[in-house]
């Protein structure tokens, strides 16, 4: 397995933070505020440009705990 760097698109940094955001869909998925997409986060910790991938959901637990929650 080969190390990968990151290089910022716009600034040319290199150093990043990695995180995670969940949208709701649309539908009744968006009425019931269930959050089933799920995005991973690479954003430049010089100069905060981000960018977004797509990622699966959490599951039918992962839509339990978003009811119970909201």
């Amino acid at each position: 397995m080969s190390k990968r760097t990151y290089t910022c698109d716009k600034c040319d940094g290199t150093r990043y933070e990695a995180g995670e955001i969940r949208t709701t869909g649309s539908g009744i998925s968006r009425f019931l505020n269930l959050q089933n997409k799920k995005f991973a986060t690479v954003s430049c910790a010089d100069c905060g440009y981000t960018e977004i991938y797509r990622m699966h959901a959490g599951g039918t637990i992962g839509n339990i705990f978003d009811v119970l929650t909201n």
